[in-house]
């Protein structure tokens, strides 16, 4: 018995062994199979081992750890075999309500003949010409961008400009001009449409020119004076998309100007946007809101009176173009009427212009002009229209999600 209780204990290990080789075996055959690199021939004859990275339109961006990320054009490309899952957006395709269709292709990919051939276990597709592959990705980024939610930290783009003039002369004078401007677009990528849109935007200059108390020549002292500027805006805007280029908003905006005795105006509104023109290298929003307004001034002469409620709207038309050698142009109209008070109504343009210098740093000169109809009698008195010309340098935010 005791032998037999002996052997039969070996063969249960025996099997345990057994069992267990063939379970780490097993993994490990997977893991090497998915490291498996992907591999493109071009039309030459040559080969290059690495990682499809994506393909938009015409172009295939392919990851070889000795030359980086390459862009290869399909028509150098003979032959592409993926070892990672993919997917494709074909052209005409439209996903609606973040639902895809069954036979929507994703799995490994084979590229021959102008044809891209998906190997899935779920469903059986047909090739598809390269043509209509408008986007190919790898089924990761896909599930990322089309599933995901970014974290509050991610997925923000814009820029941080910053500008200063100091003079010490007879006058003292010194002038401080700062900007922050950040939008989110979810998804993140362009291949896809946008479900809401997030931007936030703050500019603020400030300037003072002191003069030193002085003695004339009768004995008469002139006591120091001081001239100073200020001037701040803030705004925050929400949107989510009805369509690809329709959305509803929310919105808030915060102004302050003291060459205009406005010590703050205050609007809180929602309303409509549409987009009629967005490609590669521009893009127009025109937008319509409800709002409610109020404006505080200061210095006020009564009876005029120092606090405005205006039920008003916002007119607005913001155009942004990708110029040559990396330049971007932005030009934002916005025409604020108030109806209950036809006479209280503003104006405002800002128009910027930003080279690329040096790695993520550009130079930015832009200008901002405003005018607000209906400031009240001031002393001393205060004019409608404020320009300001502007120049600084801009570190440009670009957040990965």
């Amino acid at each position: 018995m005791q032998s037999f209780s002996f052997r039969k204990s070996w063969r249960m290990v025996y099997v345990a062994m057994a069992a267990a080789f063939l379970l780490f075996g097993g993994s490990f055959a997977l893991h090497a199979q998915s490291q498996q690199p992907d591999v493109v021939v071009f039309t030459n004859g040559d080969q290059l081992s690495g990682k499809f990275v994506r393909a938009v339109g015409d172009t295939v961006v392919f990851h070889s750890d000795i030359l980086g990320d390459v862009n290869i054009g399909w028509n150098k490309i003979k032959e592409l075999h993926t070892a990672q899952k993919v997917a494709v957006l074909e052209k005409g395709v439209k996903i609606k309500d973040r639902h895809l269709p069954a036979d929507f292709p994703v799995g490994t990919a084979s590229v021959q003949g102008q044809q891209i051939s998906i190997q899935s276990t779920n469903a059986n597709i047909a090739p598809i010409p390269l043509k209509n592959a408008q986007v190919v990705v790898d089924e990761a980024t896909f599930n990322k961008q089309f599933n995901g939610h970014p974290g509050f930290f991610q997925g923000w783009n814009g820029g941080a400009t910053a500008g200063a003039t100091i003079v010490s002369a007879t006058q003292n004078q010194y002038t401080f001009s700062g900007a922050l401007n950040l939008v989110r677009v979810v998804p993140t990528v362009s291949w896809l449409d946008p479900r809401n849109r997030t931007t936030i935007n703050y500019a603020q200059s400030y300037g003072k020119i002191t003069q030193p108390s002085y003695r004339l020549a009768d004995g008469t002292v002139v006591p120091s004076s001081f001239t100073k500027s200020s001037i701040l805006h803030a705004d925050a805007e929400r949107d989510e998309y009805f369509s690809p280029r329709v959305y509803a908003l929310g919105m808030v905006a915060f102004d302050h100007n003291y060459s205009q005795s406005l010590d703050l105006q205050q609007i809180y509104g929602g309303g409509l946007g549409w987009t009629p023109i967005k490609d590669a290298k521009q893009q127009l929003d025109l937008k319509a809101t409800a709002q409610y307004e109020r404006q505080t001034f200061f210095n006020v002469v009564p009876p005029a009176k120092a606090e405005i409620n205006l039920i008003a709207s916002t007119f607005g038309a913001n155009y942004n173009r990708k110029l040559p050698a990396g330049m971007v142009f932005n030009q934002q109209l916005l025409y604020i009427p108030g109806w209950n008070n036809l006479h209280a109504y503003s104006v405002t343009e800002t128009d910027t212009l930003s080279f690329p210098t040096y790695k993520n740093l550009s130079f930015t000169v832009g200008t901002v002009d405003s005018y607000l109809n209906d400031p009240p009698a001031t002393l001393p008195p205060t004019k409608r229209n404020s320009f300001q010309f502007i120049m600084g340098l801009t570190y440009n935010i670009r957040s990965s999600y």
